[in-house]
């Protein structure tokens, strides 16, 4: 059996334990209040031992727990520095690494999958993984043809796991609100359980990966690594190299960092018209930035393949950008791992959202807020007033407004607190407007994908990339009279 402690009495336990910490410390952050703290300041101290004991439960299982610290990871931007600071390393762990099955069970599933003779598939099988996460992990290993391959093994018991958690999970989802302003996250582990099945099924994820390979195959700026073989519960594809953006995030340089966040927000764009696919899985542990053909990698290797939530193993630590050329920040390119959670939008992102960020930027509010009507987001049975919502809808889209935007941590709490406030009109406001399902995942990505940028602190010129890649937003020609 595997070491995924998945015993339901013993998973169920630790989870539990979470709402009565939860409640506890709200018991006693009510004592401090009477005693004389600021409610913001025991707002703060509630978040940060919230935050402790959160991480340190979902990074000890793996299944839907860990799935969910690893969605959440992406959105520590969005937390006050002293409550962030101190967790930052335990997020990033979150998303690179979860203890591995034994390497007997590792075997039993390759045999299961490939037959008694799966070693005869490989020249070489590093038995210890390179990585390991929430549904599975990846080993190193050469195919037999020769080339560099990453095998991902996923856990058995993996589905009845995941379901547990988060099932469990939802249950005291809204008593994580302090920890996350802003954010809903029932709704969040909601879609994780409805897509447990999609991500659980290499079949699918092979299809979407073999997809993106063929389309950006002679792409300049983004590398997915070709699918070499599936079956049931076993992916092979080639290996790839690379920084892993955590180490970029936590070490690169300024170029690195604008370069990282610039590819980023161009795959994010370019792929569902591209593919008819959108990556649905945005968070650090599944990108890596590539030195260009020929040059010095210079620092990490990652793995090829992600470990049931795209999570890659950088080894090495070496200066990045020195020799080789491989320090012409220019030529660095993204590489994309992980296509287990896809959004299957076969005409590319809906042109509505183009359109509405356009005349919003135009400052068009009644033509707003007719599209938001037509669509859903704001419901028959609300009112509202177009140049309020036009006000709400503005500070939200500044990175487009200007032709290159620094994403910051600051900005990002700035926008948390003033939609998290209960005594803001944007609070207000947020409550009354609603999120069509069919936005839910777009809506996802979008937010985890500048919550990415933020941590990067990149300079991206995303209106360039809007501009280019998303329906609607470019102004439409007029014809010549």
């Amino acid at each position: 059996m595997s070491d995924l402690p998945r015993k339901a009495v013993t998973r169920t336990a630790k989870l539990a334990a979470l709402p009565l910490g939860f409640a506890g410390r709200a018991t006693w952050g009510l004592g401090k209040r009477i005693g004389g703290k600021s409610a913001e300041l025991v707002a703060r101290e509630l978040q940060q031992r919230t935050a402790e004991q959160l991480f340190k439960t979902l990074g000890q299982l793996k299944g839907g727990a860990m799935k969910l610290g690893q969605a959440l990871s992406v959105f520590e931007s969005a937390l006050p520095e002293e409550v962030a600071g101190p967790y930052r390393a335990a997020l990033t762990k979150l998303q690179e690494a979860a203890p591995p099955m034994p390497a007997a069970t590792v075997h039993g599933v390759l045999a299961e999958r490939l037959g008694p003779k799966w070693r005869e598939s490989f020249l070489e099988f590093e038995d210890k993984p390179a990585a390991a996460a929430s549904i599975g992990q990846v080993h190193r290993a050469v195919w037999h043809d020769g080339r560099e391959v990453a095998v991902k093994v996923q856990y058995p018991g993996a589905g009845e796991a995941l379901l547990s958690d988060l099932t469990q999970l939802s249950r005291f989802a809204r008593l994580l609100g302090p920890l996350l302003p802003g954010m809903d996250v029932k709704p969040l582990i909601t879609e994780l359980r409805d897509r447990v099945a999609e991500e659980l099924d290499y079949g699918l994820e092979a299809e979407a990966q073999r997809r993106h390979a063929e389309e950006f195959a002679d792409d300049p700026d983004v590398v997915v690594p070709a699918v070499v073989h599936q079956s049931e519960q076993i992916l092979v594809t080639e290996w790839m190299d690379g920084v892993p953006l955590s180490e970029v995030i936590a070490d690169g340089t300024p170029e690195q960092r604008d370069r990282a966040g610039q590819l980023l927000a161009r795959f994010l764009f370019s792929g569902p018209g591209r593919t008819g696919l959108l990556h649905a899985d945005p968070h650090p542990g599944n990108f890596r930035l590539l030195p260009a053909p020929g040059a010095a990698p210079g620092a990490g290797a990652g793995v090829g393949v992600g470990a049931g939530v795209g999570v890659g193993a950088g080894q090495g630590t070496g200066d990045a950008g020195e020799g080789d050329g491989a320090g012409d920040a220019a030529s660095w390119r993204l590489g994309v791992l992980d296509f287990g959670t896809v959004d299957r939008l076969p005409g590319g992102l809906p042109e509505t959202i183009g359109v509405c960020l356009r005349t919003t930027l135009a400052g068009e509010a009644e033509t707003v807020y007719d599209l938001l009507c037509a669509e859903n987001f704001v419901k028959k049975s609300v009112a509202l007033d177009p140049e309020e919502v036009l006000a709400y809808l503005l500070p939200i889209i500044e990175p487009a407004r200007t032709d290159v935007f620094t994403f910051s941590r600051g900005w990002m709490r700035t926008q948390a607190a003033r939609l998290a406030d209960p005594r803001s009109p944007a609070h207000q406001l947020g409550k009354q407007l609603n999120l069509p399902p069919s936005y839910l995942l777009i809506h996802r990505v979008t937010l985890s994908t500048i919550g990415v940028l933020c941590q990067l602190g990149a300079r991206v010129r995303l209106r360039d990339e809007l501009e280019e890649w998303l329906p609607g937003f470019a102004a439409p020609d007029v014809p010549e009279e």
